[in-house]
């Protein structure tokens, strides 16, 4: 009888497609989903136990062994295993870096499960705060960090993330007591009162609620509703039932800015505060929800994107909000969807899963006509809130200054006047997208990337949004010496045209520049939910999902931008982003109105918005899908490669497609290699290549033979390349 150990099957955190094989480390066998410290090259990496094997391929050239457990019991269940594995599988990546992202940084790096905080507590204010500004004033700065805080203190991590060196600078304030540093267990449970069990339902809602508690074992739902029909408190009945039930409930949202707002809500109805996983917390919280939702103590987790992979042994419901947002689909690294996954768990969990939106992707749509999917509607907004109106401004005859044509701004001197709040929408920060030469036509362009440089004004800089590089604004051109002027809009000249216009009246813009400080996203939104800011002027983070009581107008600025553009979805995306940002006008006893400044007023899909509102738009483009194969009748997958020189990119790329048509496979359609819209980023070339077919299994086949084939090519090692499946950018 064979009494030897067993080998280790490791997941290691590097980028290739393999498991690795240990002997195991001294003392008790590691179980698997546990972590262990394993030799890899001349370093020391942590690894997850995937399984056992009772020989290995390297056995005979000296197995490395295991150097120690981390674990007493396993941090992954079999189950989350499994969503590992084929989330490796079917994305063709690495599955020591799929593990990886399973768990939290701290995990990642070999830290205990039992997470210990420390807090910075300020215990008295300074005497004389002037003088201390003038004599210590990193000592005053520290101090600013922590004022209002009370005896919750801060997070060392969200202090050193302003200031590196606080622990020097704290050290003086330590001993004469003005500050303390607190070592704990970290904790963020906290228990409110709760209140009454919300609005009465309405018909359309008491079905959706019916048809869902209804269901035993796996369904996939989608909540169509339109913005402001109260799918919120849809989720909330069945979160409420879950939970009576004993079971732990995941709820996915596509942004952080969404995050705190809807655990304040789902705080405040249901008595507790749901754990929150999102980019924004440090090391420590984040390991702190994780923790509690993997030891079942965190019966609601409410996360972005990532949280789709925490463990959560009593699963009972998934809810994926906003489903048609592309923040759910990770664009680096790992290339996944997290609605996708979503659904996945759910159906392996055997539980139902709610695709919430008011304007559903046509993927999504495609399933519930096939029947796979289950499609609820709430065709009315909640509490008879009737839906706002849509109007166009048609350009050629009312010409915008500044990018706002006379329509729209007396329609918000109008709407301010009643007492109501403005919207404007544009999906460009920065003051304009471009520098131009008045005198001979020059553009001042990114020295890195084929993109021109955004002028950012309050900052005096040009800023490319592609790589991140910055520069001074030209003032005069490289070219001639002419004259440099701004071309075109962004929301800080909107800002600015605004508040010129509209003097005395509170003009807040919200977008990626304007809410870097910690904070400011919070503050922006309370004082448009308050009313006290009167015009709003934002990017897409101001669309989604967001409830302003006083909001009557939304402006849309250039609506012309997605009209044309080259990628097949850009019809659904323009109609989603309309249709998003539209719902935030009216949703109280005042009707909203929506007026879309555009170019191309007769073109067919104002006419079919207009008409038919997303629905129609949307069967529009899905007949259009199906007459051309493009998705969701077919499926693809996007090779990418980069290389500092284009010929090595190209190469790499070309090898992939000499393989793919090699296989032979007739339902295999092999697109390229070209170069990208974009074909030089941050000094990079870049090239793609597209595999489509409408068999999955075939894409996938021959994905799984180039993955592998690209990984041991020596052209393929001259250039950065990925796989992305299903993606939803291909230009």
């Amino acid at each position: 009888m064979n009494t030897s150990p067993k080998i280790l099957r490791v997941a290691v955190n590097v980028p290739l497609a393999r498991e690795f094989d240990y002997r195991p480390p001294p003392g008790p066998l590691p179980a698997p989903g546990s972590r262990v410290r394993v030799p890899f090259g001349r370093r020391t990496e942590t690894g997850i136990v995937l399984g056992y094997a009772d020989s290995s391929e390297f056995s005979g050239r000296g197995l490395k062994q295991a150097a120690a457990a981390l674990d007493e019991g396993p941090l992954l269940s079999a189950e989350d295993l499994a969503l590992i594995r084929f989330t490796s599988d079917y994305y063709h990546h690495p599955i020591g870096e799929v593990a990886a992202s399973a768990l939290p940084a701290a995990l990642r790096q070999g830290k205990a499960l039992e997470a210990k905080s420390e807090r910075v507590v300020l215990l008295r204010p300074p005497a004389d705060p002037d003088t201390l500004e003038k004599r210590a004033p990193r000592q005053a700065e520290l101090l600013g960090l922590l004022a209002d805080t009370g005896t919750a203190g801060v997070d060392v991590d969200r202090i050193a993330a302003v200031m590196p060196t606080w622990r020097r600078v704290a050290a003086a304030l330590v001993d004469r007591g003005v500050l303390r540093i607190e070592t704990g267990a970290a904790s963020d449970v906290c228990d409110s009162p709760r209140v009454g069990p919300g609005p009465q339902l309405n018909s359309d809602q008491e079905r959706a609620v019916a048809s869902i508690a209804a269901t035993d074992g796996f369904g996939a739902f989608v909540l169509d509703g339109v913005t402001g029909s109260g799918k919120t408190e849809v989720y909330l009945r069945l979160i409420d039932r879950t939970l009576a039930a004993g079971r732990q409930v995941l709820v996915l949202v596509p942004e952080i800015g969404l995050t705190p707002q809807l655990v304040r809500r789902f705080e405040k109805r249901l008595g507790f505060r749901p754990a929150a996983m999102h980019s924004s917390l440090t090391d420590s919280e984040r390991l702190v929800a994780w923790r509690r939702a993997q030891s079942g103590a965190a019966r609601l987790l409410v996360g972005t994107r990532s949280a789709v992979f925490t463990p959560m042994p009593d699963l009972g419901l998934v809810i994926v909000d906003e489903e048609h947002d592309h923040s759910f689909k990770q664009q680096e690294g790992l290339r996944y969807s997290a609605r996708d996954l979503a659904v996945v768990r759910a159906k392996r969990r055997s539980i139902p899963v709610i695709l919430g939106s008011a304007t559903p992707t046509l993927e999504v749509l495609k399933h519930c006509a096939d029947g796979s999917y289950t499609h609820l509607t709430l065709p009315e907004r909640a509490g008879g809130a009737e839906p706002p109106v849509l109007r166009l401004v048609d350009l050629n005859r009312q010409p915008p200054e500044e990018g706002l044509s006379e329509p729209l701004l007396a329609a918000i001197d109008r709407h301010l006047g009643d007492g109501g709040q403005a919207l404007l929408f544009l999906n460009r920060r920065g003051f304009a997208p471009t520098l131009i030469c008045s005198n001979c036509a020059h553009i001042a362009e990114c020295r890195r990337c084929d993109s021109r440089m955004t002028v950012h004004a309050g900052r005096n800089e040009l800023c490319c949004h592609h790589c991140g590089s910055v520069r001074p604004i030209d003032t005069t051109c490289p070219e001639c010496t002419g004259n440099m002027r701004p071309l075109g809009e962004g929301t800080e000249r909107l800002e600015q045209r605004l508040a010129a216009r509209f003097p005395g009246r509170r003009v807040v813009r919200i977008d990626s520049d304007s809410m870097q400080k910690k904070g400011a996203i919070d503050t922006a939104l309370e004082m448009a939910t308050s009313g006290e800011a009167d015009i709003l002027v934002g990017t897409q983070m101001l669309s989604k999902g967001h409830h302003f009581p006083k909001l009557t107008l939304v402006g849309i600025v250039n609506a012309d931008q997605g009209l044309f553009g080259s990628d097949f979805r850009s019809d659904e995306r323009l109609a989603q982003s309309i249709v998003q940002v539209a719902g935030r006008a009216g949703r109280e006893a005042e009707r909203g109105t929506v007026l879309i400044q555009t170019a191309f007023p007769e073109h067919r899909f104002w006419e079919r918005l207009l008409s038919a509102g997303y629905a129609g738009v949307a069967a529009d483009a899905l007949a259009e899908r199906q007459r051309s194969g493009w998705p969701p009748f077919s499926h693809v997958a996007l090779l990418r490669a980069s290389a500092h020189q284009r010929g090595d990119a190209l190469r790499c790329l070309e090898v992939a497609r000499a393989a793919a048509t090699a296989l032979g496979f007739e339902a295999l359609r092999v697109l390229g290699p070209v170069d990208a819209p974009l074909a030089r980023k941050a000094g990079r070339y870049r090239v793609q290549l597209l595999l489509e077919s409408t068999e999955r299994g075939t894409l996938h086949a021959a994905l799984a033979h180039l993955r592998p084939l690209l990984e041991d090519d020596k052209s393929a090692r001259r250039a950065r390349w990925s796989i992305d499946v299903d993606p939803v950018q291909l230009f």
